[in-house]
């Protein structure tokens, strides 16, 4: 097969998908597009990534809006299976390719699955220890504490309603040192002051740069429980069974999420390779076509899937 067309078989996924028959954006969000040239490639009659997650975009099953560490690292071996059972496609040339949250389940899947040859990531995310710790470890043993029993509490009050609540999958605490309950990732708006992270993933989410009306984090946010499955299923315990087959790890040198990129690369230094993209950070790597490393991403497979 031809190499740029087999690499457009490698298993993506990620943050957001496009889809045909997009609605009137402005109406929603009262927000402008991003001029021409810049974020996704189309919103008008393609997809952005290959394949949405269980239970999410256009992927059936109930309940809806749902993570799951496990549910999501099978995904990619079901992808597998599909691809290995096209006749155009060689076995034994299967890669995966992931960004945010999703890569740190395409590097889990590989490791449990030596049919995945190669594996390359985009801002990744460890959304267990996203979840389970809080950015950058913050959250303190009382805190863990504190999430713990809210979803344990929100499982109780879902089974008797019949419903599925909503919650930032990262939990936030309030002013008092409560979980601040919210039924939405991002806000409508963007407030005044708001921090940077927050801004630049407002700027993909929640303008026609990334918006689709399918997507959990441009209009809601994930089911309430959603993060006990993540206290429950580490990612990345068994990345040096990854060996002998490479990952390549992208970050941008400005991302907040750069550490989780560096973590896993210091943990298994002999098998994951990371590159860091100058004035790039975390949601730049999603579409930021001039900062993406394609050339480093086609010599990877093209390498290791030889």
């Amino acid at each position: 097969m031809e190499r740029r067309k087999a690499l457009g078989l490698i298993a993506a996924t990620g943050a957001a998908a496009a889809f045909p028959a997009l609605p009137a954006f402005g109406a929603e969000t009262g927000r402008a597009a991003v001029p021409a040239g810049q974020g996704r490639a189309s919103a008008k009659g393609d997809y952005t990534f290959a394949f949405d997650p269980s239970f999410t975009g256009q992927s059936g099953g109930p309940v809806r809006d749902v993570a799951s560490p496990d549910i999501y690292t099978e995904d990619f071996s079901a992808a597998v299976d599909f691809l290995g059972l096209q006749k155009n496609v060689d076995r034994e040339r299967i890669g995966a390719q992931a960004i945010c949250g999703l890569s740190g389940m395409a590097l889990t899947a590989a490791a449990a699955d030596s049919r995945i040859k190669a594996v390359a990531t985009a801002s990744m995310y460890d959304m267990s220890r996203s979840m389970s710790r809080g950015h950058q470890d913050y959250y303190t043993r009382e805190q863990r504490q504190k999430v713990v029993d809210h979803l344990s509490r929100q499982r109780w009050i879902d089974a008797e309603n019949g419903t599925s609540a909503r919650l930032s999958h990262e939990v936030p605490f309030d002013a008092d040192g409560n979980v601040a309950t919210s039924n939405r990732v991002l806000p409508k708006t963007l407030p005044a002051g708001a921090d940077p992270v927050m801004a630049s993933f407002f700027d993909y989410y929640r303008t026609e740069r990334g918006y689709h009306p399918r997507s959990i984090n441009s209009n809601t946010a994930w089911t309430a429980t959603t993060p006990m499955s993540f206290f429950a299923f580490p990612l990345m315990t068994n990345i040096d069974m990854l060996a002998p087959r490479k990952a390549l790890l992208v970050a941008g040198a400005d991302a907040h999420s750069r550490y989780y990129s560096e973590d896993v690369q210091a943990m298994a230094p002999g098998t994951v390779d990371l590159v860091i993209v100058p004035g790039a950070d975390h949601v730049d790597l999603y579409d930021r076509k001039e900062l993406i490393p394609f050339d480093r991403l086609d010599d990877f497979f093209t390498k290791n899937l030889a």
